[in-house]
């Protein structure tokens, strides 16, 4: 499947299950935005129970935010499994950039497989291919720009044998052989917490039917253009509201009208 609106189709018929290991900052969010597409999540992040939980998902999303030591073990215990039994992960890469723990965390859990996707916003995605490189916080450096991370993103992408999701103003999407550069959203995104989380578990969601790079493709697309049709003058609250109605009512007509997908090949950069 390549069309956006056929892999949300098939979310919306199968209504696979989503297995999130997450923080308890987006947990909410993240959950209400896979029922919003027609999916079923499920949280569960005690070691003794996530494989089981794991043997029966779609797909498995991973979120280094908020890291404890329980979600640690918890995360190399699903992943082994996913691996194993070749259920289709998304490591979201949150913080690496400003802690050593994080970061040196997602490359123990790199030996343990490559996850079908990693995802990070930009200053995410740099401190993977910079090892020395530390950012304040868990927000995108405005200082790292798109370019530079098409370069790095094409890199990774081949390195670990994995699809590739940088988040920002221009969300970039690439497997090594091209890359997407998806033009939609609003600056409103990033004035509620969990909307890089949230990506990460439409992407997840995507995955479950589609385990390749456009499903990572449907994913900044579809929270894009629904935050776009979300925006509002009324403040953050109204924001958030309106963009989980706009992820439970999207229609195909308007992710169509909406939707501003580039294809780059990579020998360009």
């Amino acid at each position: 499947m390549n069309d956006p609106n056929e892999i949300r189709a098939a979310v919306q018929n199968r209504q696979p299950l989503i297995h999130c290991i997450t923080n308890p900052i987006s947990i909410h969010q993240c959950a209400n935005a896979i029922l919003a597409i027609g999916a079923r999540p499920i949280m569960a992040e005690h070691p003794a129970e996530v494989s089981e939980i794991t043997d029966t998902a779609n797909a498995l999303m991973l979120n280094l935010g908020n890291i404890t030591d329980a979600r640690m073990q918890s995360m190399k215990v699903s992943m082994s499994l996913a691996v194993q039994k070749n259920i289709p992960i998304i490591l979201d890469a949150v913080g690496v950039a400003c802690s050593n723990l994080r970061r040196d965390y997602l490359m123990e859990l790199l030996k343990i497989g490559y996850p079908t996707v990693i995802k990070g916003n930009y200053s995410e995605i740099y401190a993977l291919y910079h090892a020395a490189y530390r950012s304040c916080g868990v927000d995108a450096d405005a200082m790292v720009d798109a370019d530079t991370i098409c370069n790095i993103a094409v890199q990774l992408a081949k390195k670990y044998h994995t699809t590739i999701l940088a988040s920002g103003k221009t969300d970039i999407v690439s497997a090594g052989s091209r890359i997407f550069q998806i033009h939609n959203g609003t600056p409103q995104l990033s004035t509620v917490t969990g909307t890089g989380c949230m990506l990460g578990a439409l992407c997840g969601t995507y995955l479950s039917v589609c385990p390749n790079t456009n499903a990572a493709v449907t994913a900044c697309v579809v929270l894009g253009v629904c935050g776009q049709i979300a925006k509002t003058d009324k403040g953050s609250g109204s924001f958030m509201a309106n963009l989980m109605d706009a992820l439970s009512t999207l229609t195909d007509a308007q992710l169509d009208q909406y939707k501003n997908i580039e294809v780059i090949q990579h020998e360009d950069f």
